[in-house]
């Protein structure tokens, strides 16, 4: 499995599936899951309805599936990240459950690339050092890793690309 790091807009990425920060109600919102559904268009926000009326949303660490409508890979996975107020381990693990549950349906779609934005470090506030380093080690860790050919870390600012650099060095070294 390779890791990447890129700063990118994630809606551009060509990959099998990109990983939505949504929110609980998956109807859009703003941040990433806003420009995933004004550039994936109506079909995904129709996928999100059906879900909706299925199961009432998706609760936070969870995650659900559609397809992708007019970006270039071919899933959206919708996860929904935890809002920080303190650093409590409650909130680190919704966010590892993120990235574990992403993963999962992954595999389960045979998808062999994809790609997180920094779930919950927007308007959830998360610490973006913090939610780096749960998402690699999430990633590292996961049992049918060796299922998955790539993950890309898509970064939005240079902060965030910094970190995750810095991070994955660290942990090249060791």
């Amino acid at each position: 499995m390779k890791i990447e790091i890129l700063k990118a807009d994630i809606t551009e990425i060509h990959v099998d599936a990109i990983v939505n920060a949504a929110n609980t109600s998956l109807l859009g919102g703003g941040g990433v899951d806003g420009a995933i559904h004004r550039k994936g268009g109506k079909v995904i926000l129709d996928e999100c309805i059906q879900i909706r009326n299925k199961q009432g949303g998706c609760k936070v660490g969870e995650a659900v599936i559609t397809t992708a409508g007019n970006l270039p890979s071919k899933y959206v996975i919708h996860t929904v990240g935890p809002v920080w107020n303190g650093d409590k381990e409650e909130k680190k693990n919704l966010l590892a459950a993120c990235y574990q549950n992403s993963l999962e349906l992954a595999v389960e779609n045979n998808i062999k690339t994809i790609a997180f934005p920094g779930i919950s470090t927007g308007i959830y506030h998360f610490p973006k050092d913090k939610a780096a380093e749960i998402a690699i080690k999430t990633v590292l860790n996961f049992d049918k890793i060796s299922e998955i050919e790539k993950v890309i870390f898509v970064c939005f600012d240079d902060e965030s690309y910094k970190i995750y650099n810095d991070l994955l060095e660290k942990i090249d070294k060791k």
